[in-house]
């Protein structure tokens, strides 16, 4: 990827649904060549696909939050599919550094959100976690 492909990138994460030629416009290419561009890193899997997020996709879970996991030992794979099975629990990423994972929880009321943390810190090797609590969310998209 180069600079192009970085900005074509970013203005994508910006608004996904930016038509080639608005694309086209902010980097300086023909119509045709972004196109091809997008289709590139398509089908390279650098750009794996394209999402909606609703306002109400935010109301269901208004408590949310990111906690993040040290494992010992080589349980990894196995707190995974653990985790994976919570329904509090949306998405799993695997991290560097002092933190191993780093799990986003979604929750009705905070005392359910204490549960599910409770559930995660007795999970068998599952050795330190810190949980940080999103309080607001500014989505980079435009209309």
């Amino acid at each position: 990827m180069d600079e192009i492909d970085n900005k074509i990138i970013a203005e994508l994460r910006r608004d996904a649904r930016m038509s080639y030629s608005a694309l086209a416009a902010t980097t300086g290419l023909s119509r045709v060549t972004v196109r091809a561009r997008v289709e590139r890193l398509v089908s390279s899997g650098a750009i794996l696909g394209f999402t909606l997020i609703l306002k109400e996709d935010m109301r269901h879970s208004p408590i949310r939050g990111h906690t993040l996991l040290a494992i010992e030992g080589a349980g990894t794979d196995r707190i995974k599919r653990i985790l994976a099975g919570m329904p509090a629990v949306q998405a799993i990423h695997s991290t560097n550094g002092k933190w191993d994972l780093i799990v986003e929880t979604g929750t009705e009321t905070v005392e359910e959100l204490d549960s599910v943390l409770g559930q995660i810190r007795r999970i068998q090797g599952v050795s330190s976690s810190e949980t940080n609590l999103l309080l607001a969310t500014q989505m980079t998209v435009t209309k």
